[in-house]
């Protein structure tokens, strides 16, 4: 049985010893092996004469030396039924010669290392002992401080993830409660709430036996040179856990050479894997190998420790977006190479894949370097992988790095990176229905990026605009900008500016019934898009063009388009773009007479806009469900969803307000309420196994599928997939 320093090993293995006392009729031998006090541990011979002492042979018979010892020890258990406990073994050599040797007895060992020789020599079953779920630790809590526990739930709760859910930590916060009669729990969580100070509290009165920061450090002074230098700085990361590469950075040593030192470092428990390849700390340890880094290693080599760290991360984040979303390498900033090792990525889902791994390691590395002196760092970062951010609809996550890219800014006087973290806000904004704010984040950087000559940053800021306005109805301005930023574009060369520009007016263009000009930029757009690779945009683009089709009557060429956007943005992981090729399918096969299949398209769109905050989206399934139960003549059904859309798009102030109200009031004109029948009674009045997958709530609803249905397999309709983009922003 394996498990870190104070996890309860002795307790669990002493306590299974009792229960299973009869299934030993010969009886049980314990011996503490003492491997991690701060003395010497317990000799393998020396354990071996106090075995034989208590086997009943005399002291004078025990032979002197440590094989003939273990030779004695097995004749005598030879044929006995019996349980021998090797508590607290620090290494294999040391538990090898009291192995009994017969089957009919059974040896349990507990250890802080995984000692992986038994397992491979001797066949032995591994146990390694977890800290406590939560339930459990403050069920721990409960029992031992009693009524105060009870009446402040919260307190508890937050005093056992203090506790890092850690039985040892958890006994002595109870003892400290205890001796505070008059302190509530939450006085006492309060007290905790600094990590160093966390450790010194826990203490248990000065036992060196019981103290955390004491049992901690017997495991630490065993760990060799290198382990031991490398197990410091990880106290410093900011991030849940780490792989080899960031711990190369850490450390400075190769990534090869950290691997087998992570490896050896979880042997010990001082640190656990948290998945395959990734390494991370509880509470406590974190805090125990911050104070050893803040005591043993100088604050230069600190610095320089974290410096390395987030070059890595910045380093690794820039390559992942360059083969993700190569088209926009120039709006990205610059990074100037360290050097450092970084994990080779197999293409655009190799490098997608790296950032939804790393993705909350770096929302707390990008938070951490925003206040703690590397404000570059942080607003480097989040300039980096914002695309990343925004099509994976990760938007609280993208909330939170570019809040924190503008501070940093702010507080360095860095005009551009305050306009980019300013331009990125109101990008999420905007996805998620904020428009006045959305325009107020993007007229700032406008003045700031013409204040400073940054004529990239001006055209990004315009076209930002332009998307508001079309989403407020306000289309001739929105033109207007639009137009903007092609010719500014175009002077500056950007081919990734104009194609948005183009595909954004071309749109506009369509709703104004500009048919003929929708095409040409449109087209123009698609021709850019794909010459430069980006396929986030040619999806967006083959979207417009499949609304075009539509409203030109062409319904089979306008589902044939919405099927490779769909391919394209499903394949590539933008869900945004997903949510719109699916109403624009949905919308398509409404028009072409077949409003079974497009319910299906409507309801996908739903489900996966309600995940990811796009009310806008929202609105229009609601509004295409509607359509298709009123086709079909489920009145009821079509009323309820009409009422959720005009809710939402009035919220929005969106164009589309007046037209779904117009439809609402023309079905209330139809028949009265008091004729419906009952498959159109409200939700209150249906039970929910008679209610639309759209209408349950998100636990109840089937998953999103990734392909439609309706349509043809994605293999036979897809465009060459690659990097991403999207047309209607930055």
């Amino acid at each position: 049985m394996s498990g870190t320093a104070g996890v309860g090993k002795t307790a669990l293995a002493v306590r299974w010893a009792r229960r299973v006392r009869a299934a030993f009729p010969d009886g049980q031998l314990y011996v503490n092996l003492r491997g991690y006090d701060p003395g010497q541990p317990v000799l393998a011979g020396d354990a071996l004469a106090g075995f034989l002492r208590a086997l009943g042979l005399p002291g004078p018979d025990i032979p002197r030396e440590v094989d003939e010892r273990a030779a004695a020890y097995r004749t005598l258990l030879d044929g006995r039924r019996m349980l021998v406990v090797l508590d607290n073994a620090s290494t294999v050599e040391q538990v090898c010669p009291l192995l009994p040797g017969n089957p009919s007895s059974l040896v349990l060992v507990t250890s802080r290392d995984s000692l992986a020789g038994l397992v491979a020599r001797h066949g032995a079953r591994r146990l390694d002992l977890d800290t406590l779920p939560p339930h459990d630790a403050e069920a721990l809590l409960r029992a031992l401080i009693g009524d105060r526990a009870e009446v402040q739930p919260g307190a508890t709760a937050l005093l056992a993830r203090q506790c890092a859910r850690l039985p040892l930590a958890l006994r002595v916060a109870a003892e400290l409660a205890a001796a505070r009669p008059a302190m509530t729990v939450a006085q006492l969580a309060g007290e905790l709430a600094d990590e160093q100070r966390r450790l010194d509290l826990l203490d248990a009165g000065g036992d060196p036996g019981s103290a955390v920061r004491g049992v901690f450090s017997w495991s630490y002074g065993h760990l060799p040179d290198e382990p031991a230098r490398t197990f410091r700085p990880l106290g410093l990361s900011p991030g849940p856990d780490l792989d080899a590469y960031a711990v190369a950075a850490l450390t400075g040593i190769p990534p090869a050479r950290a691997s087998r030192t992570l490896e050896s470092l979880a042997r010990s428990h001082l640190i656990h894997r948290t998945r395959a390849g990734r390494y991370g700390l509880h509470d406590l340890l974190r805090a125990y190998a911050a104070g050893l880094a803040g005591t043993d290693d100088a604050e230069g080599e600190r610095h320089a420790a974290l410096t390395r760290l987030f070059d890595y991360f910045l380093e690794a984040a820039a390559a992942a977006m360059d083969t993700l979303v190569p088209a926009e390498r120039h709006l990205r900033p610059r990074i100037r190479g360290s050097g450092l090792p970084t994990p080779p990525v197999a293409g655009a889902v190799g490098a997608s894949a790296w950032l939804d791994t790393e993705r909350a390691v770096l929302v707390t590395v990008i938070t951490h370097a925003s206040t703690q002196g590397w404000p570059a760092h942080a607003t480097g970062m989040a300039g980096t992988f914002y695309r990343y951010l925004e099509t994976g609809a990760h938007f609280p996550d993208a909330i939170t790095i570019h809040s924190a890219a503008r501070h940093a800014a702010r507080r360095t006087g860095d005009r551009t990176a305050e306009a980019t973290a300013l331009t990125n806000l109101g990008i999420i904004d905007w996805r998620q229905g904020r428009y006045r704010q959305a325009a107020g984040h993007h007229r700032r950087p406008l003045k700031v990026s013409r204040a400073i000559g940054d004529r990239f940053g001006e055209a990004t800021a315009l076209n930002n605009l332009g998307i508001i306005y079309e989403r407020q109805g306000r289309r001739q301005q929105a033109a207007d900008h639009y137009r903007q930023t092609m010719t500014l574009s175009a002077e500056l060369d950007d081919r990734s500016g104009e194609a948005r520009a183009l595909a954004n007016l071309g749109g506009v263009n369509c709703v104004l019934g500009q048919y003929a000009q929708a095409a040409g930029h449109l087209q123009r757009a698609l021709v850019l898009f794909r010459e430069i690779g980006d396929h986030q945009g040619e999806a967006a683009v083959l979207a417009g063009l499949g609304d075009l089709d539509g409203r030109q009557g062409r319904h089979e060429r306008a589902a044939e388009n919405y099927r490779q956007a769909l391919c394209l943005a499903t394949r590539i992981g933008d869900r945004p773009g997903e949510v719109e090729a699916r109403n624009g399918a949905g919308a398509a096969l409404l028009a072409a007479g077949q409003p079974v299949r497009a319910r299906t398209e409507h309801r996908a769109a739903l489900a996966l806009a309600s995940r990811i905050g796009d009310k806008y989206e929202q609105a229009r399934a609601h509004d295409g469900l509607a359509i298709t139960y009123h086709l079909t003549g489920g009145h009821g059904r079509a009323r309820r969803h009409w009422q959720h859309a005009l809710a939402l798009f009035a919220v929005l102030g969106a164009p589309e307000t007046g037209d779904v109200q117009d439809r609402l009031t023309a079905l209330d004109s139809e028949r009265p309420d008091s004729e419906r029948p009952d498959s159109e009674r409200p939700d209150s009045e249906r039970p929910d196994s008679e209610r639309p997958d759209s209408e349950r709530p998100d636990s109840e609803r089937p998953a999103v599928k990734t392909t439609i249905s309706t349509l043809p397999d994605p293999q036979d309709v897809c465009l060459t997939l690659g990097p991403e983009e999207d047309t209607c922003t930055k």
